[in-house]
């Protein structure tokens, strides 16, 4: 087991806060959307919650229960707001929580209200040595060192080595960038472009966009890269997957191996559109594996707050990788996570 031990929460000064005590029973079904705005969703389970955060523009929310489909009653607590001015002052966008070495790290993408455009657009880091990340006081770790402007960070740990992906602004493109971490707010020189938005289905929209990766260690010790290609509004907005085989180097670009089309994408006889922006959780007895996304409920809706997070099981190939399926209509009960 890493050394560096990760679990995604969310918190910061508490300014609202509501909800229900977290001891409810848990739900055996469930029905999508878990909330009914919620764009780029972020949820993990750690030590009998989960932790559940989206976009919300101009601030820094989280939630946490016992039952992630219950997330309409949680506790929601609004933990940070930005600025009146400078480079973290606006567009507040993707933040996540992870636990490192025993502290909370809130990463979040944002820009200068002055200059609200891509070339002012950078991820920033939060840090709480609270155990419970709904209490105590968020140190701003400032802007990481990122070599290119970007968005939508994540963190994992490897061998007991910490990276840091962001989809990054390479000319008209957005690219994927690696980099090895020194510590949680500074990443190293050592700085990769390992993915480049080179196939067609990458490239809707009117732009050429990889962006929110997420990593899942996948089976037979493959590493996975899952994330999300064309423009998100575009309904071509869909999920792409790389993966690198056990004991590559992690900042070689050749050690990853990209998808020729969609692991997850649109399906109109489902009713579902747009899906992207992921992460993964487990269901509280470790079981099953889930996967959460935000998609729209019909065509041509593009990229606001009508955006809806959903969750659903999903399973393994045989080669390791991860299998999702196609996304779950809306308002169709599915077996709840399964419970310890």
């Amino acid at each position: 087991m890493s050394k560096v031990t990760f679990a995604v929460l969310s918190c910061v000064c508490l300014v609202a806060m509501r909800g229900v005590e977290p001891g409810e029973a848990a739900a055996a079904a469930f029905t999508n959307p878990i909330l009914d705005s919620g764009p780029d969703p972020w949820v993990i389970y750690s030590r009998g919650y989960y932790y559940y955060t989206n976009t919300s523009g101009d601030r820094l929310q989280l939630w946490k229960t016992r039952d992630v489909t219950k997330l309409r009653s949680a506790v929601s607590a609004v933990v940070w707001r930005p600025p009146a001015s400078g480079p973290n002052s606006a567009s507040i966008w993707a933040p996540e929580l992870h636990r490192i070495n025993g502290k909370w790290y809130l990463y979040y993408t944002a820009a200068d209200r002055a200059h609200d455009d891509d070339e002012h657009r950078h991820i920033f880091v939060l840090e709480n040595a609270a155990a419970d990340p709904l209490s105590g006081h968020w140190i701003d770790r400032g802007m990481l060192n990122t070599g290119h402007s970007g968005i939508d960070g994540t963190v994992f740990s490897d061998h007991h080595k910490l990276y840091f992906v962001y989809s990054a602004y390479v000319g008209r493109d957005s690219d994927l960038v690696i980099a090895l971490m020194i510590d949680p707010w500074t990443l190293s020189s050592r700085q990769a472009d390992i993915a480049q938005p080179t196939h067609a289905w990458e490239r809707q929209g009117g732009r050429q966009i990889l962006e929110a990766p997420e990593y899942l260690r996948g089976r037979h010790g493959r590493r996975i890269l899952v994330y999300s290609a064309s423009a998100c509004w575009s309904d071509s907005y869909s999920l792409g997957m790389m993966t690198a085989a056990p004991g590559a180097d992690l900042l070689d670009p050749a050690s990853w191996t990209k998808s020729s089309q969609p692991v997850f994408k649109t399906s109109p006889q489902n009713g579902v559109y747009a899906p992207g922006h992921n992460g993964f959780f487990t269901s509280p007895d470790g079981k099953e594996d889930w996967i959460i996304y935000h998609a729209n409920a019909g065509p041509g809706q593009h990229c606001d707050n009508r955006r809806s997070p959903r969750i659903q099981k999903f399973s393994w190939n045989s080669d390791g990788t991860p299998n999702f399926g196609e996304p779950q209509p809306i308002a169709v009960p599915l077996p709840a996570p399964s419970m310890r």
